[in-house]
């Protein structure tokens, strides 16, 4: 099968690049077009516009860094409508609110075209290996023509139903990482302030009913200060903001993730925002520090 892909982000390449190992036709696009020769290193062929890797693939994803992003490259110039027809299939598993979402669903099918959102739940390393969990929602049809394609990126697909489900799924699920991540960054740096060994806290937290992945990740390099972006912070804070918007459309009070996005924009603002979204501890603790001091 030949697959377009366009955005070759942290997220993007690492797929791209499991679509080209399990045997995958690939023409990639980026806005950078120079973040393509790795890919093209790797078997895959460059488009030189989202239009011409849409004219030349019967199906096309796309994972692009926000809802600004996603909407340039289906609305633009050189744009995917612009050689969007009947029979081919536009996949876009960025993580955007569901208002984008729709707005390019409906634009697609009205050229003939087949629309699947299918946002993601993972970062670089589940990214790299493959263990995605896909929230797909759209036409059925097309989900079912690509699940090849979901079985290598992921570990798990879900078929939500009508263009939104995926969009607003995600976000939830970010809004709680989100508001998990400020939680145990308190935490870590109350028991530091506490005299308390850090990797003690670590040690009971992972033996304990809230034990999960991310802690047991994230938790050493955090002690660390060291904070390679495999999510970067200012697209968690972007998550924040987009879910905390649904909540104001269903009346949904949501003061634990206002507190969180709050801590993420401050981030942000001390210029951490390229870091991963873990560098939200070094904010805390300099908050603590000062309150302290």
């Amino acid at each position: 099968m030949e697959v377009g892909f366009l955005g070759l982000g942290i997220m993007g390449k690492a797929m791209a690049l499991n679509l080209l190992s399990n045997g995958f036709r690939v023409t990639v696009w980026n806005r950078t077009l120079s973040r393509c020769e790795e890919l093209v290193e790797h078997g895959a062929t460059v488009g030189e516009t989202p239009a011409a890797v849409i004219q030349k693939c019967k199906y096309t994803v796309a994972m692009l860094s926000d809802p600004s992003a996603a909407l340039s490259v289906v609305f633009d110039e050189h744009g995917v409508l612009e050689q969007i027809t009947e029979g081919k299939g536009y996949i876009d598993m960025s993580t955007v609110d569901a208002e984008t979402s729709s707005k390019i669903s409906q634009a697609i099918t009205e050229k003939g075209g087949h629309f699947l959102e299918a946002p993601v739940s993972g970062s670089k390393k589940p990214a790299e290996d493959g263990q995605l969990v896909i929230l797909a929602a759209g036409e059925k049809t097309l989900y079912e023509e690509v699940i090849q394609i979901f079985d290598v990126l992921g570990k798990k697909s879900f078929f939500l139903g009508s263009v939104g489900n995926g969009a607003k799924l995600k976000l939830v699920v970010n809004m709680i990482m989100g508001s998990m991540m400020n939680g145990f960054a308190e935490g870590l740096v109350l028991a530091e302030r506490s005299g308390l060994s850090q990797q003690t806290l670590l040690d009971v937290l992972d033996l304990g009913a809230i034990a999960n992945p991310m802690f047991r990740l994230k938790g050493p390099a955090m002690i660390n200060s060291s904070h390679a972006p495999n999510f970067p912070l200012k697209h968690q804070q972007k998550d924040m903001r987009l879910a905390l918007a649904l909540g104001d459309e269903q009346a949904v009070s949501m003061p634990v993730a206002a507190a969180a996005n709050e801590s993420f924009k401050k981030a942000r603002s001390l210029g951490l925002g390229e870091e991963d979204f873990s560098a939200v501890y070094e904010v805390l603790k300099a908050s603590l520090f000062n309150a302290t001091a």
